[in-house]
């Protein structure tokens, strides 16, 4: 009984380790994409139009990362 119940706590962590490296993968992706459209985008109001709602994604995104460091103890 109690390999189960190990091995479904394996099973749990590895799944919150694969999340956190999802959302690292986004977070990296989402701040890649905010560089380009400043940079294609300098001299223009629909910079901030854009970029508003993936700032918003990022926050999202380390406030779920902050919360499954905490849980996996990577802090």
């Amino acid at each position: 009984m109690t390999n189960m119940t190990e091995m479904e706590s394996l099973k749990s962590e590895n799944q919150k380790l694969r999340n956190y490296i999802s959302l690292v993968l986004a977070e990296i992706e989402l701040v890649e994409r905010i560089s380009e459209i400043k940079q294609n985008f300098a001299d223009s109001a629909d910079s901030e139009l854009i970029t508003v709602p993936i700032m918003d994604r990022i926050s999202k995104i380390k406030s779920e990362k902050r919360l499954l460091q905490e849980n996996l103890n990577l802090t």
